[in-house]
This record gives structure tokens, C-alpha cells and sequence, in this order.
């Protein structure tokens, strides 16, 4: 099937020089939920708007289900919702209005009950006439969505969605969210709060300096890079670690009550056992035990840091 978004070889190089994104491949899947995660100055935002048509490329390639965004602009944006970072909106125009012009902009003819049913989904319904200009910022934000989707696109871009916004939004932003994966809608998230991402995407793709160094599956990822520490509770302090298991991968804790045991995530247990039989001999008790997998944040920043 082809890609909902496919990039090749993709370069951006600004007039000052500085090279934002350094021959960029990537290919998202239709239907996929796509989080995209880098720190500050990665390339994300850039390559984003690359893909919506705000941004010129200097070189490479970009479709957007099959259209060219630079030869084909119309076709492909046509195709695409984006919510940016940035609140952009007219302040003196209504809610309804707002929603309306943004449709017919894209040459969808008039659907009342579409927008009235993307209005009462994003909780603006009561909202409708109000100006934007009278609306808190996380209603703002709600318009944005709303807005991005008038059009009804078959790829939806979240860059950095819920930024600055209440619980309450963030937890109808997801329902809404997977709503639209479950309709055949791609969404390309970014975020901050790598949590999120966790939670919600079926694929990770990591950028940093203006490359992309990692794609995968989000379960694959979890289990190939993951690490799972087991921290045994001690009955008494220890000053050291036995140099008779200095072989282990083991840390203590700065006051001596815990032992923690770090193994990957994807290895069997033969290793526990082994350490097992190895506190018993040395007579080194414990009262409880508890195991915890790495997050995706943790993985985030070990990647980013050893790509440094």
C-alpha cells in the first residue's frame, strides 16, 4: 500500500546557511498514529512544514497520498490538516465562521451537520457565535483543531497539540484522536510530553540535528532498547557491593538499603536467578522486591544522548 507520506532525500538549507534537515527519508504508513520526537531545534517543525507546503525545500522529494507538494501543491494540501504551535486564527470571526471559510477554502461544499458534529466532539458547540477573539486559549486551541479537520483531510498534523492546555482537552484530543485512526485518518504527532506518545502512537520516529536516527515500532522499540531494573528492598544497609558480584550489573542505592539489578528487556530471567542464589549464599537478606520497565522518555534521551 502506498505511504500516506513519503519523503526521500529531503534537504533544507536557510539563506544564513544553517542546514535544518539533512537529506530526510521517512515513510508513514496510512492509517498509522506517527509520533515524532526530537529536542528543541531537531528539525521537526521544519520538516512539518515542509510537508503542509509552508516551507520551500532546498532538495528531495515529498507526496502526500501519492501528490507531489511542490508540483501537485493543491492536490496534496488538500489532503492534509494541520494544527501548528502557534495560536493563527482571525480574532474578530466566529467560531461557525471560522469553520466554514477554512472548508470552502479547500472546495468542500457546505456540511452543516459535519462541522456542528466536529464543534460538539471538541466541546465548542455552545461556542459557535462567540468571537474568537473572547475565548480562553485552551478554546483557541480547540478551534485549531476543529479547523484543521473542516476540510475533512486524510492526514493530520498535531504539532505540539496540547501544548499549555488543560487535562480536560488533552484527555478529548485523544479520544478524538484515536476516532480518527480508527476512520482511516493518519495523524504525525510531536510532542513534548513523551508520555503521550507512549501511550497513543504505533510508530516512533526520533530526529535530531536535522536527521532522522531512529524509526520503529513503538512495542519494538520498547522491547529492543528497553531496559528492566529489579530493586531488591534489603533487610540491612550494605556499605558495598561484594566484590563477588562485581560481575553483575548491580547498583546500590547512596543509603544501602536497595539493591538495583538492570537487564534488558527482551532477556530471560536465568540472570535473577543466578543473583538469587548468589545473596543467599552471601547471606544478604532482603524484604521486598519490585521490578520496573524503561519508559519511552528514558529511551528518548539515551538515543539522543549517545547521537551527540
Amino acid at each position: 500500500m502506498q505511504p500516506a507520506i513519503s519523503v526521500s532525500n529531503l534537504v533544507k538549507t536557510y539563506a544564513s546557511g544553517f542546514q535544518a534537515l539533512k537529506g530526510i527519508d521517512l515513510h508513514i504508513r496510512r492509517g498509522e498514529i506517527f509520533a515524532l520526537l526530537g529536542p528543541n531545534g531537531a528539525g521537526k517543525t521544519t520538516l512539518i512544514s515542509i510537508i503542509c507546503g509552508l516551507v520551500k525545500p532546498t532538495c528531495g522529494t515529498v507526496l502526500a497520498d501519492g501528490h507531489d507538494i511542490v508540483r501537485d501543491y493543491r492536490a496534496a494540501r488538500s489532503k492534509i490538516g494541520l494544527v501548528p504551535q502557534e495560536l493563527f486564527t482571525d480574532a474578530f470571526e466566529s467560531v461557525w465562521d471560522t469553520l466554514k471559510f477554512s472548508r470552502g477554502l479547500f472546495g468542500r461544499r457546505p456540511d452543516p451537520a459535519y462541522l456542528e458534529k466536529i464543534l460538539r466532539n471538541l466541546s465548542l458547540w455552545d461556542k459557535r457565535d462567540t468571537r474568537i477573539m473572547a475565548l480562553s486559549g485552551g478554546m483557541k486551541r480547540r478551534v485549531m483543531i476543529a479547523k484543521a479537520l473542516s476540510h475533512e483531510p486524510l492526514i493530520l498534523f498535531l504539532d505540539e497539540p496540547t501544548a499549555g492546555v488543560d487535562v480536560e482537552l488533552r484527555r478529548d484530543m485523544w479520544e478524538m484522536v484515536r476516532s480518527l485512526r480508527a476512520n482511516g485518518v493518519t495523524i504525525i504527532l510531536t510532542t513534548h510530553y513523551i508520555e503521550e506518545a507512549e501511550q497513543i502512537a504505533d510508530r516512533i520516529g526520533i530526529i535530531h540535528h536535522g536527521e532522522i536516527i531512529l524509526v520503529e515500532d513503538k512495542h519494538i522499540l520498547m522491547r529492543k532498547l528497553g531496559k528492566k531494573r529489579l530493586t531488591l528492598h534489603l533487610q540491612s544497609p550494605l556499605q558495598r557491593i561484594p566484590a563477588s558480584l562485581a560481575d553483575q550489573p548491580l547498583t546500590l542505592s547512596a543509603d544501602g538499603n536497595n539493591l538495583i539489578y538492570t537487564f534488558d528487556a527482551h532477556g530471560d530471567t536465568t540472570g535473577i536467578a543466578h543473583l538469587l542464589r548468589q545473596l543467599n549464599d552471601l547471606e544478604i537478606d532482603f524484604k521486598d522486591l519490585h521490578t520496573q520497565e524503561s519508559s519511552l522518555e528514558e529511551i528518548f534521551v539515551n538515543l539522543v544522548g549517545r547521537h551527540k
